[in-house]
């Protein structure tokens, strides 16, 4: 299957204490035609940052270091003018966000703004926006589409906000869409009902997803691949069966044993000690050697490199290249 997007060497960084930190540190990424792809971490892992990173959209006075390339179809969209990347966002690649209500305009009938989005790249007439975007509310299950199509952000329900956002996203057809944990704010019900639609628009479309999310159980509904992301570095990437049933990273352990469906009977959850420290505070070597508890000499000054443990699976941990006895 085709390459789509190709990330190499993305690094972005932000000043403090009279230097620049890395939030993203040499991030590589490979996303296939089709396919969903998983960036997982906890929050201030540098998830939402990479995405932001991969639209130029990094806030000021962070930037993107020189070497870093993000290949959209083999066009590397950091080296495109601002205008012609204007054009690449919304409607080469599109993006929802975790808070819809955050996103959409609180003054501006919903139906409206999707109007408004396939027209700012679309050269259509308004009536043929009006009817796609009723066409799209459909496709996505907003009920009474007509209805809705006046109703502004307010008067929705979090899952049917977070549903046209799926429609604006969607109504010039990307062929990349990054989804930024969508179901977080949403409550365990409507959850499945946004990752079934997310499943079966992915399916039915042929469109790549780059998903980004802390929840293990999302990852598991969704991804073909998954990249596990700490402190701004890939640590562990693999399909979705070596990751989630062969993981070898004492970090993405961590993460599936704290899994509430992995808990055992009348015990406590499992947690990973600590939290992820800022840029500032990152060590030298590996950043999780702070809160393993497989830490040793190498791991504070040494960064690892990969492991590779198949063709699809590697892991950047010095515990486990001693196992392997390499």
């Amino acid at each position: 299957m085709s390459v789509l997007l190709e990330v190499e060497s993305l690094t972005t960084t932000f000043p403090g204490a009279g230097q620049r930190f890395p939030v993203v540190d040499d991030v590589k990424l490979t996303l296939r035609t089709g396919k969903v792809l998983a960036l997982v971490g906890e929050s201030g892992c540098g998830k939402s940052m990479t995405a932001l990173s991969l639209l130029r959209l990094v806030p000021r006075p962070g930037r993107i270091e020189a070497g870093a390339a993000v290949q959209l179809l083999g066009r590397n969209l950091l080296d495109l003018p601002v205008p012609q990347m204007r054009r690449v966002r919304g409607h080469e690649i599109s993006m929802i966000f975790q808070e819809p209500m955050t996103s959409l305009n609180p003054v501006t009938a919903v139906g409206k703004q999707v109007v408004e989005a396939i027209s700012l790249h679309e050269a259509v007439s308004n009536d043929e926006a009006r009817e796609r975007t009723l066409q799209l509310f459909r496709r996505v299950g907003i009920p009474d589409p007509e209805q809705r199509f006046f109703a502004y952000p307010h008067q929705l329900s979090g899952g049917l906000k977070q549903r046209v956002m799926i429609a604006m996203a969607l109504s010039t057809r990307p062929k990349l869409l990054i989804a930024d944990e969508p179901t977080t704010a949403l409550d365990v019900t409507i959850q499945a009902q946004i990752l079934e639609l997310l499943r079966e628009l992915q399916r039915d479309l042929k469109m790549a997803i780059l998903l980004i999310t802390h929840d293990l159980a999302v990852v598991n509904e969704l991804a073909d691949e998954i990249c596990v992301m700490y402190a701004g570095r890939i640590i562990e990437r693999g399909t979705r069966l070596e990751v989630l049933s062969g993981a070898r990273h004492p970090y993405t352990l961590g993460l599936l044993a704290s899994m509430p469906a992995r808990a055992s009977r009348g015990r406590r959850l499992a947690e990973i000690d600590g939290v992820v420290p800022p840029p500032s505070q990152w060590p030298r070597g590996c950043r999780f050697c702070t809160r393993c508890p497989r830490a040793f000499e190498p791991c504070p000054e040494l960064v690892p490199g990969p492991t590779v443990l198949s063709e699809t699976h590697s892991v950047h941990c010095h515990a486990v290249e001693k196992d392997l006895g390499r």
